[in-house]
């Protein structure tokens, strides 16, 4: 169940998940169903807070408006599931993949730095999002589970090169893609170093 050589090019990480996380999450129906709404909550209110943040970004704005009642409405797809199965959404459980990147970024300095690498966590989240359904859409015993992953994996490719985009539509590309790198090796230190958990979608 390895990526083909062309989807790990196109989402450029590093390093691919480990094939028995599926095996995994498959026994934690519950639970990853429940960090995958959170997962879903969670991208629609980064974008509310990037448009509030820089509502200057004109193309920025106009672009992502439209992914926040996307990501809501993915949100509400799994709580149906949720539900249609007679399952609980449970707490939110703390996020260590997200928080892990969140330390990478910069703090300080030029507000276009800062700029750039919220626009590369969000890209990132949404490229290894699109890897880990990619793996439940191919790895699970369910078939609707399979179609169900799949119909996510199209739509977190089509949104983890928008954010890229969005960079470097107001970064110089050359800088974009030297820090895309940077990112892309811190990330796969990460992923080497968390358990591997079936209970969540990072």
């Amino acid at each position: 169940m390895e990526l083909s050589q062309d989807t790990k090019n196109i989402l450029g990480l590093q390093l691919p998940t480990d094939p028995r996380w599926v095996n995994l999450a498959e026994k934690s129906l519950e639970d990853i169903l429940t960090d995958h709404a959170y997962c879903e909550q969670k991208a629609a209110t980064s974008c509310i807070s990037l448009i509030q943040r820089y509502s200057n970004k004109e193309r920025m704005v106009t672009e992502l408006s439209p992914i926040v009642t996307e990501e809501w409405g993915h949100f509400r797809l799994v709580l149906a599931e949720l539900h249609k199965r007679k399952l609980k959404l449970g707490k939110q459980r703390k996020d260590e993949y997200v928080n892990a990147l969140l330390e990478f970024q910069r703090k300080g300095g030029h507000i276009d730095d800062r700029f750039l690498d919220q626009m590369l966590t969000m890209a990132l989240i949404e490229a290894r999002s699109c890897e880990r359904f990619k793996r439940l859409s191919e790895g699970l015993n369910d078939e609707y589970m399979q179609k169900f992953y799949r119909r996510f994996m199209e739509s977190e490719a089509g949104h983890y090169t928008l954010f890229i985009e969005l960079a470097e539509t107001y970064i110089d590309k050359e800088k974009v893609r030297r820090r895309w790198k940077e990112w892309l090796d811190y990330e796969a230190e990460i992923i080497q170093t968390l358990d591997l958990r079936g209970d969540r979608i990072h």
